[in-house]
């Protein structure tokens, strides 16, 4: 799917027969396309947030999530033009830009959105307490297709263990599955990611509580020996329910990635009006709240996968020299 170009106001702006209504006259749009990933999971929570704040902020602005299978979905689509921008995991984003199992994606990133802590939840009854512990047991890591189960890949590996020979390894057709799993017993934990993430905010909301399991400080420096790509991450004191003390794991950034043809124009305007409201967003969404720019220069994993038109905006507010 490809988008005409028609010159408004100075700025190129992809054509839609949306248009604003600003003083009774109509203003065109740009409609956006943006997938997300499963209902019930963090990408849709998240997508639909950017989309509102977006759409408030600049009525030439029309962002239209949509679901995907998530982020293993969404780098084919962007990269048939069949998406604008997409939500992608940091792990899938990782292997695409590599070339690690396929050629290196020429998509773009528009901002980093949040921090990825990965970490299991059981209930708080549950006699597991480290992931060892997990060993043998059904473990629901996520949506096919999103990019969870591929960070719980990377960091079990780290530990030598094998993700779908170790484990009794789950994975789901909708995301919003997991929790009620955790609660009846069908699984012993479930994998995700994230400060805010709603498979853990309904494991932790629920009858029978919530405890969390991470890898321990000796198990983060041989994950990362082997893998160090993964960072240090924390989930702050008061990010779930009845969570009394910060989590330390590790994990990644994901991204808001582009199409490889957005035009320049049209990612500056993405940016500006993003990141020009990084307050409003917070206040929305707490994980928002880490949808900053200095965030996105620093978790890029090179400066030139940023988007021209979002460096430049970058630049002018001097995130970047």
């Amino acid at each position: 799917m490809r988008f005409a170009i028609l010159t408004l106001l100075g700025a190129a702006l992809l054509a839609s027969p949306v248009a604003a209504q600003t003083g009774g006259t109509a203003i065109p749009t740009t409609t956006i396309s943006l997938g997300t990933a499963t209902p019930g999971g963090g990408f849709p929570l998240y997508g639909n947030a950017f989309a509102e704040v977006m759409n408030a902020a600049d009525p030439q602005i029309s962002i239209a999530p949509r679901n995907t299978k998530g982020s293993n979905e969404n780098i084919p689509l962007l990269e048939k033009g069949e998406l604008d921008l997409a939500l992608v995991a940091g792990e899938p984003a990782y292997e695409a830009f590599a070339g690690i199992g396929r050629a290196p994606v020429r998509l773009k990133i528009l901002t980093a959105i949040y921090s990825n802590p990965g970490m299991f939840v059981v209930r708080a009854d549950s006699p597991y307490k480290t992931i060892r512990d997990l060993v043998g047991q059904p473990v629901a890591f996520g949506a096919k297709g999103s990019g969870l189960p591929i960070l719980a890949r990377y960091v079990l590996d780290g530990l030598g263990l094998k993700q779908d020979e170790d484990f009794k390894a789950i994975y789901l057709d909708r995301a919003g599955d997991g929790p009620a799993m955790v609660e009846d017993g069908r699984v012993a934990a479930l994998w995700g990611a994230g400060i805010g993430w709603p498979g853990f905010a309904a494991v932790a909301s629920s009858a029978s509580g919530a405890r969390f399991i991470a890898p321990d400080a000796e198990e983060i420096a041989r994950i990362r020996a082997k893998h160090a790509f993964l960072k240090p991450l924390t989930v702050p004191a008061g990010s779930y329910p009845k969570q009394d003390a910060p989590i330390a794991s590790l994990g990644s950034w994901s991204f808001v990635l582009t199409r490889e043809e957005l035009p320049d124009d049209v990612a500056y305007r993405l940016a500006k009006t993003l990141h020009g409201n990084e307050a409003t967003f917070c206040k929305k969404l707490a994980q928002a709240c880490e949808t900053t720019a200095s965030n996105t220069v620093a978790a890029a994993p090179r400066p030139e996968l940023i988007h021209p038109g979002a460096m430049k905006y970058f630049r002018e507010i001097g995130v970047v020299k």
